[in-house]
């Protein structure tokens, strides 16, 4: 760190800022916890390892005594199940740690200081074109009166000035050509589905996939419901079959031994979207690209996990045409890089005449809540 002195700059060496004992423990256990998938017991193994290597607490804090402000600050509580005697009656059991709603909410504040404040702080995310008209957002730019315009709209400042200049002081008037309307954004009302791949390709190879898809959703739904409450948010998860999850439950998401059925996440994302109100209307998947399942018209799947199966594959292009009949943008987030896969992933986006982003686990985030304010935010003429 340089400070200036009279003769010049002196460096000194950099001190992060002051934590407590607490908060330095806090901040990796929400990073634990979210891998862990909301298993408490987990997450407080992986801690006591970390501080064996890194010395994180002392004798005047230890472990024990940061459970117990957990516990004391409502982020965790503590169940006790009642066993069963020899007698028939119920004994005390063994107590069992478990995350709260307020734990829960914290996770999701952290993913979307994680993932939105990158956007942030690199200047995306707040994408913009060269129409404008009615809305609620000021542009701070000005632009001249038209007939028709809102008298609500005028800013009386920036008209005033123009008379000033355009009429004198001496003869003040102030006529129509004067007049100075603020540019507004109008905020397009969106419904968005956000899709996640639970199969285990998710956790093939070493690759930990579904934790960054985790942190997507988790920072996804914060944002809306914080900074866009008319909009909507609905998630799924699909695997051999697809359904709706809310947004508390997705710190405890995991992967299972499922195949990918993306047609039955694309059927219940449509049927989702056709309940809404709002006119626009979107599809996010997160996925690695591979469908090998189909749910047959007599309640046997189909499956198929060698390459591309043609059969599937088409079923996959015919919902993406039916998305776009219904005027249902895809937006397929690819997080594979193998050639034919990303070849599949074409061709579905070209079907839906969508959009496909494929990238890597590390800018995951950034994509998509860059694609989530372009399509959102709208300036209508």
């Amino acid at each position: 760190m340089a400070m200036k002195t009279r003769t010049g700059f002196r460096f000194t060496t950099y001190n992060s800022p002051d934590q407590t004992p607490f908060e330095k423990l806090f901040d990796i256990f929400q990073e634990l916890i979210t891998h862990t998938s909301g298993d408490v017991d987990e997450a407080l193994d992986w801690l006591r390892e970390l501080d064996k290597e890194y010395d994180l607490t002392d004798e005047d804090y230890t472990i024990d005594d940061f459970i117990e402000d957990l516990k004391a600050k409502g982020y965790l509580r503590e169940e006790i199940e009642q066993g069963e005697g020899g007698d028939g009656k119920g004994d005390p059991g063994e107590g069992s740690l478990s995350i709260t709603a307020k734990m829960e909410r914290i996770i999701r504040q952290r993913a979307l200081e994680q993932i939105f404040g990158k956007i942030k702080r690199s200047g995306s995310g707040n994408h913009r074109t060269g129409k404008s008209g009615r809305g609620d957002e000021h542009t701070g730019d000005f632009r001249e009166y038209h007939y028709g315009d809102s008298l609500d709209r005028i800013s009386m400042t920036e008209s005033l000035k123009n008379a000033q200049i355009n009429h004198g002081l001496d003869g003040f008037s102030l006529t129509e050509d004067d007049l100075v309307i603020e540019d507004t954004h109008h905020k397009a009302q969106m419904s968005t589905v956000l899709m996640i791949d639970i199969s285990h390709s998710m956790i093939l190879y070493g690759e930990d996939r579904i934790t960054p898809a985790k942190k997507v959703a988790m920072a996804l739904a914060e944002l809306i419901t914080t900074r866009y409450p008319k909009d909507t948010l609905d998630i799924l998860v699909f695997g051999n079959d697809a359904w709706p999850i809310p947004i508390k439950d997705l710190p405890y998401l995991k992967v299972g031994p499922y195949h990918t059925n993306t047609v039955a996440g694309l059927q219940l994302a449509m049927d989702m979207l056709r309940r809404k109100k709002n006119t626009n209307k979107q599809i996010f998947m997160i996925t690695d690209g591979k469908p090998s399942c189909l749910r047959l018209p007599d309640g046997n799947y189909y499956k198929n996990s060698v390459g591309l199966d043609d059969f599937i594959v088409e079923k996959c292009y015919n919902m993406a045409r039916q998305a776009r009949k219904l005027h249902i943008p895809i937006t397929t987030f690819m997080i594979a890089q193998d050639p034919y896969l990303m070849q599949f992933v074409r061709q579905f986006t070209e079907a839906n005449k969508g959009k496909a982003l494929f990238t890597g686990l590390k800018g995951l985030g950034e994509m998509i809540f860059e694609d989530y304010e372009q399509n959102r935010r709208k300036r209508l003429k």
